[in-house]
């Protein structure tokens, strides 16, 4: 979202109510390992003090953050995830609707 984990880490722990349980993951030693032998980089900076082991965030997780991050592009995916759920309420109205006239359809050629 175009910040830095310290102001994630910041915006978490201050809106520790916007993540409930299967928001957030902690990572253990071995998942950190997984994770850190994926990135190109110098592995002193990937760990070489590190105490506390990272989280990740699940999908949720993600859409959350969106909505407390003030960074442009937060602001702009937090948009994009509005728009697409009420692109998708649209849809299902419409699937029920097209589900409705079937029936009725079917309705009207046993009839006849």
């Amino acid at each position: 979202y175009g910040v830095e984990t310290k102001h994630i880490n910041q915006a978490v722990s201050r809106n520790l109510e916007k993540f409930p349980e299967g928001y957030i993951i902690n990572l253990n030693s071995t998942e950190w390992d997984e994770v850190k032998s994926q990135i190109v980089t110098s592995p002193n900076r990937l760990g070489g003090g590190k105490v506390k082991l990272p989280k990740a965030f699940t999908e949720r997780g993600l859409y959350m953050l969106a909505t407390i991050l003030k960074s442009p592009q937060a602001v702009q995916t937090t948009i994009a995830i509005i728009n697409t759920f009420a692109q998708i309420k649209e849809l299902t109205q419409k699937v029920y609707q097209l589900a409705d006239a079937k029936t009725e359809a079917q309705q009207v050629s046993i009839l006849e």
